[in-house]
């Protein structure tokens, strides 16, 4: 039955390595819960029509049992009045029940069978899905650790990395020569600014020194 084999999958199930393998734990673990609880729901609907369906049976056999006893008890009352050919006709009725009862046997093993395979699984798949709804949140919690001591680990490979460490080295030189440029440059305008000015102070000195002597000449004359 395709529904034996698929409770016989949830059943075998390790639910630690779907946790392992799954991208987000939470979601396929509620997953899973649930397709065990519809497969349990499914299940049990099973043994219920497997074990009517077996009563049925045994209730169809007994009623050809008891109509193989009434037809028997009818041969005797026609063999007491001496009437063979009734007799006849009902030891060949009473006969043809007693197949009729005896064809059920077969049936009822074989829904036996299937009705105790049923309840095996109901017992069985009840018994992962305790244990899933037990270990969600053990299961969730083991994983979220695990991810977190991963990412640790990361953190600190990445920390001792010498090649990020060379990369940064090489950043903050270049940071630092920029700076010196940078520095260098308003170095180079002060001194020019600087300069402007004293030639400023220089031209006006030889302007005013020079009205001074045009004074003088004049006065001279």
């Amino acid at each position: 039955m395709a529904l034996l084999e698929r409770v016989a999958t949830l059943v075998r199930a390790n639910l630690n390595d779907l946790i392992d393998k799954a991208e987000n734990p939470e979601k396929l673990l509620k997953q899973v819960i649930l397709d065990m609880e519809n497969q349990f729901m499914q299940v049990k609907t099973q043994v219920a029509i497997a074990i009517a369906d077996l009563h049925l049976l045994e209730k169809k056999k007994n009623e050809n049992q008891d109509k193989e006893g009434e037809w028997m008890h009818k041969a005797e009352l026609a063999v007491d009045k001496k009437q063979d050919d009734l007799a006849r006709a009902a030891l060949e009725r009473s006969m043809a029940y007693k197949q009729f009862a005896e064809s059920f046997d077969q049936q009822i093993a074989d829904q036996k069978v299937q009705a105790e395979a049923l309840k095996t699984a109901l017992r069985q798949l009840e018994q992962k899905l305790a244990e899933a709804r037990a270990k969600s949140d053990l299961l969730i919690a083991q994983h979220r650790r695990s991810r977190a001591v991963g990412k640790a680990s990361d953190a600190r490979m990445a920390i001792n990395d010498k090649s990020k460490g060379t990369a940064f080295a090489r950043m903050e030189s270049k940071v630092r020569q920029a700076e010196a440029i940078g520095q260098a440059k308003a170095e180079i305008a002060g001194a020019d600014v600087d300069e402007r000015l004293s030639a400023l102070e220089r031209d006006e000195h030889i302007d005013r020194l020079l009205a001074e002597l045009k004074a003088r000449r004049s006065l001279g004359a």
